[in-house]
């Protein structure tokens, strides 16, 4: 037990004495923040009757607030998948594995100590998140007089389960990592599955009745079903999502899947 607490202390190391855990972190607030006060804008703007509100979407009162929170996690999270990624495989690119692998010949609890370190950066992540869209839509909503519903217990577990999706995506990305350790790889396939495939998957699979009770188990379907709100719900206001704690079980399934087949093919194979 005391060598696994070395080997997590070791991984929280390698990623504080590197900058990009933190730029990943100031861009992420950055692009949340933007996006969900201008979304808010647009709403009080379309509150007001002066923007068209025939032609916008109806959203009650009710699901202003989680809508515009939620986007800490619907779009952010591509930041904590994205650092998992490059943590992880980095440590292939740079040759630092070697090392680790001398000092910890059990490769297996240097991958779960890796997985227990960013699962923490992607909490971290998530609270970066959600202090960027509950922060910028709650004062653009107090500007047009809306409700925030900032005293709402039901607020702040969407909240507490945002985090929770951050913390998940990023261990995701830990087993891409691990998957796949081609850094340039890794990068074009995390962008490319969740800015193009996956929100086209999503829209296809709400053609139908069967493919929807495929899409949902869908990574993003999974993790908009644990925060329980997104964007994606405005396409869609008729699709049946996992529950909350189901989307949380299919995400972790996702990691862990990742995970297992990186150590068995990448993992396991000589990195010198």
């Amino acid at each position: 037990m005391r060598s696994f607490g070395r080997a997590i202390h070791a991984e929280f190391t390698k990623v504080t004495t590197t900058r990009l855990w933190w730029i990943l972190a100031i861009i992420m607030v950055a692009y949340v923040a933007l996006v969900a006060g201008g979304l808010t804008a647009i709403l009080g703007v379309v509150g007001t009757g002066s923007g068209g509100a025939a032609r916008a979407p109806q959203i009650s009162d009710a699901q202003r607030a989680p809508l515009i929170y939620s986007f800490g996690s619907s779009i952010g999270y591509v930041f904590p998948v994205l650092l998992g990624a490059l943590v992880t495989t980095g440590e292939f690119r740079h040759k630092t594995l070697t090392p680790t692998f001398l000092a910890t010949p059990k490769r297996g609890r240097i991958l779960v100590a890796k997985l227990v370190a960013l699962f923490v950066f992607g909490a971290l992540f998530g609270v970066f998140a959600m202090i960027g869209s509950v922060g910028a839509g709650s004062g653009i909503m107090a500007v047009f007089g809306q409700d925030a519903q900032l005293g709402s217990s039901s607020i702040w577990a969407l909240v507490a389960r945002a985090v929770l999706a951050m913390a998940l995506w990023c261990a995701v990305g830990v087993g891409l990592g691990a998957l796949i350790p081609s850094q340039v790889a890794a990068i074009v396939i995390v962008l490319a599955f969740t800015q193009f495939v996956e929100p086209i998957l999503r829209f296809a699979s709400g053609l139908t009745d069967w493919s929807a009770s495929i899409g949902k188990f869908l990574p993003g379907s999974a993790s908009d079903a644990l925060v329980g709100s997104s964007f994606y719900s405005l396409s869609a206001p008729t699709l049946v999502a996992l529950d909350w704690w189901q989307g949380a079980l299919v995400l972790a399934a996702y990691a862990v899947v990742a995970a297992v087949l990186g150590y068995f093919t990448s993992w396991r194979r000589d990195v010198t």
